[in-house]
């Protein structure tokens, strides 16, 4: 196995971008989630199965993630809020897309940490006022990064907010398709 100090098997991460290169097929992945209410605003998404490479694929183990709301807004909190998950979703993203990069650059790590923070309006959310969004006003994250080349480590995190997943979504939108079976 070949690693830098990041940790990243670059041997592998090559190895990959090879494979989906000469086999576009396997590179349409589909991840998913299920969740399940347990009482008042408390309830439990597990991750585990997932499709990709042109097979169904798990997690070496089922990852289970509690949310509720804080009891300032009517929840026992149990684990962080929905839109609170989301923001650890962008930093997860651009973190693990920074070890990626910085690998594959030969760019030096030695501290990668962040702050995320999002501005919203329970106006919105408790439907007080339709002018106002119920998601995120504002987002910013704040990095700080350590290594041998600070103009290197600009560089990647740049590279990885042009490839994160979490970021495209957030910024450029997707379908939502909601179905419902109430029977």
């Amino acid at each position: 196995m070949t690693t830098t100090e990041n940790g990243v098997d670059t041997a592998a991460l090559f190895a990959t971008i090879d494979a989906v290169d000469a086999n576009r097929e396997i590179a349409q992945f589909r991840f998913r989630a299920t969740n399940t209410w347990i009482s008042g605003t408390h309830n439990r998404s597990t991750i585990h199965g997932f499709a990709g490479a042109g097979q169904e694929l798990t997690h070496t183990r089922p990852h289970t993630y509690d949310s509720d709301h804080p009891a300032i807004l009517t929840g026992a909190d149990h684990g962080p809020t929905g839109p609170e998950m989301l923001l650890h979703a962008l930093a997860a993203c651009l973190t693990g897309g920074i070890a990626n990069i910085a690998a594959a650059r030969g760019v030096t790590l030695t501290e990668v940490s962040s702050t995320v923070e999002g501005d919203i309006d329970l106006l919105g959310i408790l439907g007080l006022d339709e002018g106002v969004r119920n998601g995120y006003s504002r987002i910013a994250i704040s990095f700080r990064l350590r290594g041998d080349d600070p103009d290197a480590l600009r560089d990647v995190v740049q590279r990885s907010s042009a490839r994160s997943a979490v970021l495209d979504v957030l910024t450029n939108g997707v379908p939502v398709h909601v179905d419902v079976d109430a029977g």
